[in-house]
Parts: structure tokens; C-alpha cells; sequence
């Protein structure tokens, strides 16, 4: 079996194309509309698997760009230093990680969800601090931050 997953969902196309949808009663409407679904639905994902590598690019470099806002908005915050720094950390990785040219799409994955649970805490730790002005700035950046991933989304 191929680890590739362009093939696997190649190979299960052509299955259900050749030798599942032919074989499912034409009288029963549910299973060939349902049979029929599920083909389109792979070959959407056939379609869109090249897009996967620069889609985690993109989110890293977004989730980069919040990372150096939180840090400029937190220099002076008190209750956070060790999310801040832990954040300053697993920025400079991600960072590391995008401009190496080679990189492989798991390490990636994995930068991104590193940040973004760097980037929650960091958020937890200041807003237990509670610094109401401080909190104003960082809530706007997390919020424009969420717009651009939403219409990323869509």
C-alpha cells in the first residue's frame, strides 16, 4: 500500500468508480446518491491536497505575525513572563522552521499547533494578570487575527 495519499484517493476513485457504484442497486436512489457523494467528495480532496503545504505556510506566517505583535504589546506586561518568553521561544522555531526550504509538512503542523498553544497561554496567563489597558490592544490584535483566519477559512 502507498503512503502517498494522492494515490490511495486515486486508487479509491477509480474503486468506487469501476467497481462499487456499478454494483449498487439503480433502484435504491439513497445509496447511489450517498455512493455518489462520497466520490465527489474524495475527488475534492484529490484537488486540494497540493494546496495543504502552502495552507500551513500561510497559517505559520500569520500565527508568526501575531506572535510578534503579542511580544511588542506584552514587553512591559507583568504576570505573563514565562508564556511571553515560552511564546518569544516557539516563535523564533516556527520562524526557523518556514525559512527552511525542505521542510517537512508534519514539522510544520507541528510548529503551528506549538504556536498556537503558546500564543493561548501567553493570552491565559495576561488576562488572569488582568491589565484592563493592556488587555484592549492584545484583545484587538487576537480579534483582527480571527477575522484573517475566518476569511482564510472560507
Amino acid at each position: 500500500m502507498d503512503l502517498r495519499p494522492d494515490l490511495q484517493l486515486k486508487a479509491a476513485i477509480k474503486a468506487l468508480t469501476d467497481v462499487v457504484l456499478p454494483a449498487v442497486d439503480p433502484n435504491n436512489r439513497l445509496a447511489q446518491e450517498q455512493g455518489h457523494l462520497a466520490l465527489a467528495m474524495l475527488s475534492i480532496a484529490l484537488e486540494r491536497l497540493p494546496l495543504l503545504y502552502r495552507y500551513d505556510c500561510d497559517e505559520l506566517r500569520r500565527q508568526l505575525a501575531l506572535a510578534e505583535r503579542l511580544q511588542a504589546l506584552t514587553a512591559t506586561q507583568a504576570g505573563a513572563a514565562a508564556e511571553r518568553a515560552a511564546l518569544i521561544e516557539g516563535a523564533a522555531r516556527g520562524s526557523a522552521v518556514l525559512d527552511r526550504a525542505g521542510a517537512e509538512p508534519g514539522e510544520l503542523e507541528a510548529a503551528n499547533g506549538d504556536l498556537r498553544a503558546r500564543t493561548g497561554a501567553l493570552v491565559t496567563a495576561l488576562y488572569a494578570a488582568g491589565d484592563p489597558a493592556a488587555l484592549k490592544e492584545i484583545s484587538a490584535a487576537l480579534l483582527a487575527s480571527g477575522r484573517e483566519q475566518l476569511l482564510r477559512e472560507r
